[in-house]
């Protein structure tokens, strides 16, 4: 692995590197709270036959990080990675997760002649989440940490005692004992880099998602239904003990994905990259046989 400092647009992105450049190229986009040197263990199984690129995101890791939350739009955060795609002069596979994935998606659906392939884990496509948010049912209950993160100064929170609010975060029901020892100590100096705290939690302050109270429903937003769908082939990997993202929040996918293969990994939950990178690998590459 090979990580170096590159311009996107002229602002400095750290970006990750596995494999021969000659192969064809994976797009790794990491969630919240990650950074691209999150997919290691997952690109150890796939640079044989991928030339695996993992950026850290705008306000990630050791990539730009502007101050404002209006830097933090899809929409930006979109262009960023078609620009880094775009400098590699062919269209690539995309693999998203968790936050990863509505980027994946939005290049999927706005920049499609730069994706050959999308690849969800544990991610979800804006209308059924919205959709399922709006319902004030199980994945508007699970999802209650959206609107307290976008309150002003959760970040402080976040940061306090070494982390351990964001460390529980997501630990309620899923096996986080990835996240220790020297890979806490990593994602720790990650975190612990000047304003990139801030910068993580205006990713959930800049989206335009409606999370409706359990047991309120709200009117589901109007969106922009025929620009939301995905012409590629499209694998959607997913852990099977997720809790903060259930599996109602991809239903009704295919509307939208005509070409989707779905693929459920047993004994891994929202962490699958960390927890089984094997077989998800195996299933990337069974799918791309």
């Amino acid at each position: 692995m090979q990580g170096v400092m590159e311009q996107l647009d002229g602002q400095p992105f750290f970006v990750r590197r596995w494999g021969d450049p000659a192969l064809p190229q994976l797009l790794m986009l990491h969630g919240f709270p990650e950074y691209g040197g999150a997919w290691q263990d997952l690109a150890e199984h796939l640079c044989h036959r991928f030339h695996c690129i993992a950026p850290d995101q705008r306000g990630f890791g050791q990539s730009w990080a502007p101050e404002g939350i209006k830097y933090y739009t899809t929409s930006a955060l979109v262009a960023d990675m078609a620009a880094l795609i775009g400098s590699n002069g062919r269209p690539v596979t995309v693999l998203g997760h968790d936050w990863g994935s509505a980027v994946a998606y939005g290049l999927a659906m706005f920049k499609p002649q730069l994706v050959s392939h999308l690849v969800i884990a544990n991610g979800v496509h804006p209308v059924p989440f919205q959709r399922s948010l709006a319902q004030g049912g199980a994945q508007s209950a699970a999802s209650q940490y959206i609107p307290w993160l976008r309150q002003e100064g959760s970040e402080a929170e976040l940061s306090a005692n070494g982390f351990a609010k964001l460390q529980a975060l997501f630990a309620t029901h899923m096996d986080m004992s990835w996240l220790s020892g020297a890979r806490l100590e990593a994602y720790a100096t990650e975190w612990a880099r000047p304003g990139r705290m801030r910068a993580m939690v205006n990713w959930y302050r800049a989206s335009p998602l409606q999370v409706a109270s359990p047991g309120q429903p709200i009117a589901m937003p109007t969106l922009p239904l025929e620009r939301l769908r995905v012409p590629q082939p499209h694998l959607l990997l997913w852990g099977k003990d997720d809790t903060a993202l259930l599996p109602e929040a991809t239903e009704g996918l295919e509307v939208f994905a005509p070409d989707l293969t779905r693929v459920t990994l047993p004994g891994c939950d929202h962490w699958l990259h960390h927890q089984k990178p094997a077989e998800m690998a195996r299933a990337i590459l069974d799918w791309r046989a």
